[in-house]
């Protein structure tokens, strides 16, 4: 396997917008090499939603930035791959996570802390260090940008704003969940245009990503793109 002079084991970074299907596609990578996960967009929505829970995002009086910053240097996070249940779980200071973070509300959550430098700062190292553990799969929007700028392996996978809000109401649907689908486009719509304009760490593709549209792919044709992307960089997976 391709290693970089950076990381002593391997990294694929899959970035792209929420619902363009990173998570299905991530998990599957790090199920197939046996890799670990990292889910960047969880770690957000948590420190998002403990800072609502704890009433910061809504203090106008605070000094929101450092407030955050002490927050995310408290926790401990990991993930864990539960192969049995096929479902990652969160610990948060060693304790599961049993809150709903994809929720869209806990998303704007994510979005508004994201902005921040000192909480993308304090992040920093915790997720590289776990690149030193092991093979890893890195989901977020800019792993391979910021995070991980010598990664032999970047994808950027996008969709419409229109397919993800349809693959979202869909999901909730399933669930037995009510799904508001002009809402969850509006806010899907305002999450891209927070997310592509802010100053620190704007979500786009990396020079040398994979850049995938899977507006009209299902999980498995971005798959064998993406597994046969990974083979021309020395990473060999199952077909």
């Amino acid at each position: 396997m391709t290693t970089t002079h950076q990381y002593p084991h391997p990294v694929i970074c899959i970035d792209g917008p929420s619902g363009a299907g990173k998570g299905t596609l991530a998990y599957r990578l790090a199920d197939e090499l046996g890799f670990s996960l990292l889910d960047s967009g969880a770690l957000y929505r948590i420190i998002g939603l403990l800072a609502h829970k704890a009433n910061l995002l809504s203090d106008a009086t605070l000094d929101l930035e450092n407030q955050l910053e002490k927050l995310t240097h408290s926790l401990n996070l990991a993930f864990v791959i539960n192969h049995e249940t096929k479902m990652v779980e969160i610990l948060v200071n060693g304790e599961p996570l049993v809150d709903d973070i994809r929720n869209e509300t806990v998303g704007g959550y994510a979005s508004k802390v994201a902005v921040f430098p000192k909480v993308r700062t304090a992040l920093l190292d915790v997720q590289r260090d776990m690149a030193k553990r092991g093979g890893l799969i890195a989901d977020g929007r800019d792993m391979g940008t910021v995070i991980f700028p010598d990664a032999p392996v970047k994808v950027f996978l996008t969709a419409s704003a229109k397919a993800r809000a349809d693959r979202r109401v869909s999901q909730l649907t399933k669930a037995g969940k009510a799904a508001d689908y002009e809402a969850i486009l509006a806010e899907i719509v305002a999450r891209d245009e927070r997310d592509q304009n802010r100053s620190v760490a704007p979500s786009k593709p990396a020079d040398d990503a994979l850049v995938l549209d899977s507006s009209e792919l299902n999980a498995e044709q971005v798959y064998e793109k993406v597994r046969v992307f990974c083979q021309s960089k020395g990473i060999n997976l199952p077909n």
